[in-house]
């Protein structure tokens, strides 16, 4: 678990090297230092407040509560409830999803925010959003862990909640349907790079959501190796079919599309169940970034949301498709795939629609608010 700890701290510079190989040189500095900034902020609050809000007590399902302010009255090396974990080592563990969320988001905004403003969004952000986001799912008296919504290693707390994260504020940070196209010259290496920092961090992200080295484990370090091959080889597909020309980018872009898609279910799926949805998820994702993201005319300049957000969705909803207690016993309702009805699949669609509800609504109140008050620091262009 302390490795898995470790690995997971490592996706964050992986996140910052893979965005800024996508930036003009002149925003390099900026995503680096806002990413880098998470440490010293979300690492913090978490504990100060968040482990306590996320994890202490219960407050109508979707809130803990404040007594453990500081880590008060916390016995570190107690094991903490059925994890078998000491606390000491579930609080970090968890601490390093607090730290990369924000990360994985602020390359929306890095750019077109002043510092101000990016550290009260943070804060504002994770006490109203990600900490009860992640009561709410992830806590045993959640009300979407108590009606038995599955998300093993962050698709809803963690995905899906960055990825809509970052539509908001690409959306209000800058003039509407002003969209502008990546940077022809990007730098190659920083993109592989963060890439497969990324890739090897993910095995300490969705293997050590297992708690401890069993059969979870394993499965899960196998479905996030298929899935990331899988939606990679398909992106490569898609590119040579709809454009006629492979990138590197874009087969990194692909690797990650998969990973994102395999995240919440990689304990509870099949090895060929990752497969598919790897695959699911490079096309979903292909078709967003491609396609409809300029019908619609979003600014998601670095495609956060087509590759964090639809896959996450795509992955989640996949769930209710493939899980099977073959594979996690845990399961309480097979996929619909694996002869369980559509019980499953109706408690993660409703999962998926609860997250994106939740983070769009706080989102924009927090955005608003915040604008209001630091009006000039906000909607710089490149």
């Amino acid at each position: 678990m302390i490795l898995s700890t470790i690995l997971v701290w490592l996706m964050v510079p992986g996140i910052a090297i893979f965005y800024s190989g996508f930036v003009p040189q002149k925003d390099v500095t900026r995503i680096l230092f806002a990413s880098f900034l998470m440490f010293g902020l979300s690492g913090l609050m978490w504990m100060v407040i968040g482990f306590s809000l996320s994890f202490e007590g219960n407050f109508l399902g979707v809130i803990g509560n404040l007594k453990h302010l500081f880590l008060s009255g916390v016995d570190l090396s107690s094991t903490f409830g059925t994890t078998g974990l000491p606390t000491a080592v579930y609080l970090l563990f968890q601490m390093m999803f607090a730290v990369l969320t924000p990360a994985l988001f602020l390359g929306a905004v890095a750019s077109r925010a002043r510092i101000r403003f990016i550290i009260l969004f943070v804060f504002c952000w994770s006490l109203l959003v990600y900490y009860p986001l992640a009561h709410i799912v992830w806590s045993s008296t959640g009300f979407l862990a108590k009606i038995g919504v599955l998300d093993f290693a962050g698709g809803t707390v963690i995905h899906i909640d960055a990825g809509i994260t970052a539509l908001i504020l690409a959306i209000t940070l800058r003039k509407p349907y002003q969209y502008q196209e990546k940077p022809t010259k990007g730098n190659p290496m920083w993109i592989l790079m963060g890439t497969v920092l990324l890739w090897i961090g993910w095995y300490g992200f969705n293997a050590g959501s297992a708690l401890k080295l069993n059969t979870q484990a394993i499965n899960a370090f196998f479905t996030t190796t298929i899935a990331a091959c899988s939606a990679l080889v398909t992106w490569i597909i898609l590119e040579q079919i709809f454009k006629s020309k492979v990138t590197l980018s874009g087969i990194c872009t692909g690797s990650i599309c998969g990973l994102v898609g395999v995240t919440p279910g990689t304990g509870y799926v099949t090895v060929f169940g990752s497969f598919l949805i790897g695959i699911i998820s490079a096309i979903a994702s292909f078709y967003f970034m491609n396609y409809l993201k300029y019908k619609l005319h979003l600014n998601d300049y670095l495609d956060i949301f087509g590759s964090h957000g639809v896959s996450g969705i795509v992955g989640s909803i996949a769930v209710g498709l493939f899980a099977t207690k073959s594979v996690n016993p845990s399961v309480i309702h097979n996929g619909v795939l694996y002869g369980g009805g559509f019980k499953l699949f109706g408690l993660q669609l409703f999962g998926v629609t609860f997250t994106i509800i939740f983070v769009s609504v706080l989102g924009v109140i927090i955005v608003s608010c915040l604008k209001r008050l630091f009006h000039n620091d906000v909607g710089i262009q490149r």
